[in-house]
Formats: structure tokens, sequence, C-alpha cells
């Protein structure tokens, strides 16, 4: 189980890596963070104009009913297989 300190590591190496991970990691990975530290999805889906936003709250939706704990550890494990 990650420590809410081990999380906000893994971030710090994941913003300092030397390249951008591809799109969908980068949604993977802001998708386990949110469900990490907030939970569920929260709000309405934006609109159809709000492509990035959407894509964002789509991939959170996702990951719907995984407990905090298994988020954490999924964001360390991404992490750690990006490289960071």
């Amino acid at each position: 189980m990650a420590t809410r300190e081990e999380l906000e590591a893994a971030v710090q190496r994941v913003n300092s890596l030397p390249s951008t991970p591809g799109t969908s990691d980068m949604l993977a990975l802001y998708a386990l963070y949110k469900q990490a530290t907030v939970g569920d999805v929260t709000g309405s889906r934006p609109g159809m104009l709000d492509v990035r936003g959407r894509a964002k709250w789509d991939a959170w939706a996702a990951k719907k009913g995984m407990s905090r704990e298994a988020a954490g550890d999924a964001y360390l494990a991404l992490a750690t297989r990006l490289g960071a």
C-alpha cells in the first residue's frame, strides 16, 4: 500500500522525466492519481468541445470503484515502468 509521501515522491519523479510520457500513459497517471487522492470521479462530464477535459474525465471515470490504495499502488507501478 502506497503512502501519501510515496505517491507525491513518484509524482515528482514523473514530472522530472527527461521526456514526457505518451498521451495514454499521461491519462493513466492522471486517472490513477485522482482516484488515489480524491476517489471516484465527481462532477459532470465536460462538453465535446473540451477535448482535453473530456479525455481526463473519461480516464478518471474508468477507474470508478477502484480503491484509493489500489490506485496508489498502480500509480507507483506505472511510474516505475516509465523510469521514474
